[in-house]
């Protein structure tokens, strides 16, 4: 009768260890990462009877992890794929909201400084018409300075949660590389350890959160390999990430592997999890937005300054400046970032904007293949740009800005980062203060002579010869001549004769050449006039006297000897063409300008930048509703296989409470069977 109780007490010991499976299985339902587990038991050995082998009843030979290998690879590739979308969306949501409403976006402040411009050139006497055009002026500079700083502050915390992300990775593989020890101690001679299993695998899965991984099991390790194929962890060993100032660019922080004494940059090569998400927000968005924005920040201070520089203000003296200098010696100096390695003494790079219309929202890589030669590429997509030599005079254009060294000598094999744009947004600044030095009057202004008797009529002279502010000799030389070298008069000649004969006089009666209309007809006259200066002497440029020109409308039949004189407009006229000039930049094509391209309106442009980013949060909508579905379903399918099933479990513990009580009845029996026996004898 011993053999009948070792069977029921074999029954009980393997359905206890069932209840506390089960037990267990119901107080860890909601544990992350928890794998149900199930009890599988066995028959003991028979012994033989006589000829037949009777059962000596059942052990307990594992308790097991319900787990399906495919499920948990496919729950971390979902994870990685959402955190990233999740992340991209986070960043790139509040950037679209803060580009496209009207009171913290650029399109308001834009329209609203056109609007007053509109106002001043209806009332170009008016002093306060004038002072609201400053006003606004200075609100739309203060609305791209806002957007420049919270681009950078959005650029700054991004820096700061990839170094919180990177500490995070490194405590994760530091885990999952303890327990690839552990379970292998373990494993070797005492079976599957069940928790470590399922806590290593959790580390895992909480790593796809933060950063794109592959996992390969290997003599029952897991190793842990970046998305390029460098290792994170292999067996009980890791290496670790860290964040550091980039060698080409020190305001995007990189990504670094460390391993051992080598540390390799691996920025460009990580994808997924919410280290991949920002890190593709930066490349794809922010980086392009705040290029995109400086874009129009330098069209919108060059047109301006140029189309005010071609009037007349209040005063009668030529236009100032609204906004600051596009190309003063502190901003040429900021748009050239030199590489960490560079040579001793080599300096840095000056970058001029010589031509706004043709910028890129590009950045630049420039690399000089000796002291003077240099090739550019054009950055992400790396194009060709050409080779150069920083000795060549003037210095080459290359979409619209151009280098100059700046103190030092360079050597072969240094590198520059240029950024013609990126800080234009937050550098732009209103520097007019005094209303009355707005020039809204066009610069030339042509009246009849008093004796006129014909009916000849003329347009407003329109100034062919454009004032360069960046080149003030240049400037200097066209603002003195127009000065001194006026009032000039046209004068007409016999109006019987057909075409009609005209002659242009500078102040002193000189001759300045001849030409002829077509009386009854619309003619346009291109005059150019020599100019002096205020002694009277020759403008000279080399053996060259220089010239400015203008073009006049000339309609109608002249008399003999009729005039027009045309002077430069004096103080306190009611002219504005110059403001109406001024105002046409409002929907004239000035942004992005090639061969071939016609270009855009500044108001264009912003709003293709917002065009963008508003596709790109939109699709990032998309992206993360598509990816949640899929992690939602990949949770899904995992919970069916190993998460626990309270239902089920519940039942199971009805069971299995019922195999208890058999089996203690078998002992029961057992017992009544031996003390029969006894009583018998």
């Amino acid at each position: 009768m011993a053999s009948l109780i070792n069977i029921g007490m074999s029954g009980l010991g393997a359905n206890q260890s069932a209840l506390h499976t089960i037990g267990n299985n119901i107080a860890n339902a909601d544990v992350s990462g928890y794998s149900r587990q199930q009890t599988v038991q066995s028959t003991k050995g028979s012994l033989q009877n006589g000829q037949v082998f009777v059962g000596t009843g059942t052990t307990l030979a594992d308790v097991r992890r319900v787990y399906n290998v495919f499920l948990d690879n496919q729950l971390r590739t979902s994870t990685s794929l959402d955190a990233d979308t999740t992340a991209f969306l986070d960043q790139v949501a509040p950037l679209d909201k803060l580009l496209s409403d009207t009171s913290t976006g650029i399109t308001g402040a834009l329209q609203g400084f056109f609007t007053a411009l509109q106002g001043a050139s209806a009332k170009p006497t008016e002093d306060a018409s004038r002072q609201l055009l400053l006003s606004s002026a200075e609100t739309l500079s203060k609305r791209f300075n806002s957007i420049a700083s919270q681009l950078s502050e959005q650029n700054s915390n991004l820096n700061g949660n990839l170094a919180s992300m990177a500490s995070q990775v490194n405590k994760l593989t530091a885990s999952i590389a303890q327990f690839n020890d552990q379970i292998s101690r373990v494993s070797a001679v005492n079976g599957s350890p069940n928790d470590l299993l399922d806590a290593r695998n959790e580390a895992v899965r909480q790593l796809s959160e933060l950063i794109g991984s592959q996992v390969v099991e290997r003599d029952g390790n897991f190793d842990v390999y970046l998305s390029n194929g460098q290792p994170l962890v292999m067996g009980n060993t890791f290496n670790t990430l860290s964040v550091a100032p980039g060698a080409t660019d020190p305001s995007h922080a990189t990504i670094q592997l460390n391993r051992g004494q080598t540390t390799m940059d691996v920025t460009s090569t990580v994808t997924g999890g919410s280290i991949g998400g920002l890190l593709r927000y930066r490349n794809e968005v922010l980086d392009s937005a705040s290029n995109e924005l400086g874009r129009v920040a330098l069209v919108l201070a060059d047109r301006i300054n140029s189309q005010l520089a071609q009037g007349i203000d209040k005063n009668g003296e030529f236009g100032s400046s609204l906004f600051g200098d596009i190309n003063s010696a502190a901003l040429v100096s900021q748009r050239s970032i030199a590489k960490a390695g560079n040579s001793a003494g080599s300096g840095n790079l000056d970058v001029s904007i010589s031509d706004t219309s043709k910028l890129t929202t590009n950045d630049y890589q420039v690399t000089f293949t000796s002291a003077t030669g240099y090739s550019v590429k054009r950055l992400p997509d790396g194009t060709n740009m050409g080779s150069y030599d920083l000795s060549t005079t003037p210095p080459p254009v290359i979409d619209g800005f151009s280098l100059k060294l700046n103190g030092g000598a360079l050597s072969a094999g240094d590198s520059f980062k240029i950024t013609p744009t990126r800080s234009a947004a937050a550098d732009i600044r209103t520097v007019l203060t005094d209303p009355k030095k707005i020039a809204l009057a066009g610069p030339l202004t042509a009246v009849s002579g008093s004796g006129n008797a014909g009916t000849g009529t003329i347009t407003q002279p329109v100034l062919t010869s454009k004032l360069d502010i960046y080149n003030p000799t240049a400037q200097l030389q066209l603002q003195t001549g127009l000065k001194y070298s006026t009032p000039v008069k046209l004068v007409f000649g016999d109006d019987t004769l057909s075409p009609q004969g005209y002659e242009l006089f500078d102040a002193k009666g000189n001759s300045l050449g001849t030409g002829n209309i077509l009386p009854g007809q619309s003619n346009t006259l291109s005059l150019n006039v020599p100019m002096v200066d205020a002694s009277g002497n020759p403008i000279m440029n080399g053996a060259v006297q220089q010239t400015y020109s203008f073009e006049m409308t000339v309609g109608g039949v002249p008399k003999t000897n009729d005039s027009y004189t045309i002077s430069l407009t004096g103080a306190g006229s009611a002219d504005n063409r110059n403001a109406l000039s001024t105002l046409e930049l409002q929907t004239k094509a000035t942004v992005d300008i090639s061969s071939t391209n016609k270009g855009v309106s500044l108001t264009d442009a912003y709003g293709k930048l917002v065009e963008n980013v508003g596709g790109k949060a939109k699709q990032g909508q998309m992206d993360s509703a598509a990816t949640g579905a899929i992690l939602t379903q990949a949770k899904s399918a995992r919970e069916s296989v190993s998460g626990v099933d309270l239902d089920e479990e519940t039942g199971n513990l009805i069971k299995y409470q019922q195999y208890y009580t058999a089996s203690s009845q078998i002992i029961k029996a057992a017992q009544d069977i031996f003390n029969t026996l006894i009583s018998s004898l």
